[in-house]
């Protein structure tokens, strides 16, 4: 095969690659661009122009009026249209063609510590939800910029990808991006717990339950200081507004 030929591998390593960072970084310098790359033994050019292509395939980024390049192939329609409603698939797929490039177990590539791994079905039970939770989180860290969309904080070690509907409750939802936020750490409880939610027009809601905590000025601070306010909004896969309705609901402390 001629060296300028992308492999369907390649192409679905990329196409991971392409969620989990925001496409307009998606350039040369792009420290994740180049640590791909690396991995699949491409020009860190030609694997930036390869994210541009499946730019001009996705729906969302066209709702944003923000234009690919032209030069989609025939594979990368047909990796497109395989994986982009399948994230589960693409999850485990990108990660085990990872492993495979790099001549490492999936165990190594995803963190996880022989002393964690438990035996037979349980092991890769374990392995899959591993995946399919680093993958979530780099969609989710990927389209909101790395930054906490209430208070704009950017430490990535910080950062949480919350879930709105939770994990346990909807399976079809688990990786998707617009049942995501990009909290901090703090918030991330704040939301899991019901003491704020996001409302259906995307702003900040504050349950009552801090009234008890009104005089306490880290409350102030780190809460009243939100309420109202719009979230910072993501480059695409805006949060679903069915989902949001259900936390307001089933989860915010009224």
């Amino acid at each position: 095969m001629a060296k300028d030929n992308w492999t369907r591998e390649q192409t679905i390593i990329v196409l991971k690659t392409y969620f989990s960072i925001p496409f307009n970084k998606a350039n040369s310098s792009n420290k994740e661009i180049i640590r791909i790359a690396k991995i699949i033994g491409r020009g860190i050019n030609s694997v930036k122009m390869k994210i541009g292509n499946f730019g001009s395939l996705d729906p969302e980024l066209a709702k944003r009026g923000i234009v690919g390049l032209s030069g989609a192939s025939n594979l990368d329609r047909e990796v497109w249209n395989e994986f982009h409603k399948n994230r589960e698939k693409l999850a485990f797929n990108s990660t085990s063609l990872i492993a495979k490039f790099t001549n490492k177990n999936i165990e190594e590539v995803i963190d996880l510590k022989e002393e964690e791994l438990p035996e037979g079905r349980e092991k890769i039970r374990l392995i899959k939800s591993r995946v399919n939770q680093n993958f979530f989180r780099d969609s989710i860290l990927g389209i909101y910029d790395s930054k906490c969309c209430i208070t704009g904080l950017s430490i990535p070690k910080l950062l949480v990808a919350s879930h709105i509907v939770p994990w346990a409750v909807d399976i079809n939802n688990r990786l998707n991006p617009e049942n995501g936020l990009c909290l901090n750490s703090i918030h991330d409880r704040a939301f899991d717990e019901g003491l704020i939610t996001v409302t259906t027009d995307y702003k900040v809601k504050l349950s009552k339950a801090f009234l008890d905590y009104r005089k306490d000025e880290i409350v102030k601070r780190f809460f009243k200081e939100y309420e109202g306010l719009k979230i910072t909004m993501p480059e695409r896969y805006l949060p679903n507004r069915t989902f949001l309705e259900y936390h307001n609901r089933e989860i915010f402390i009224k």
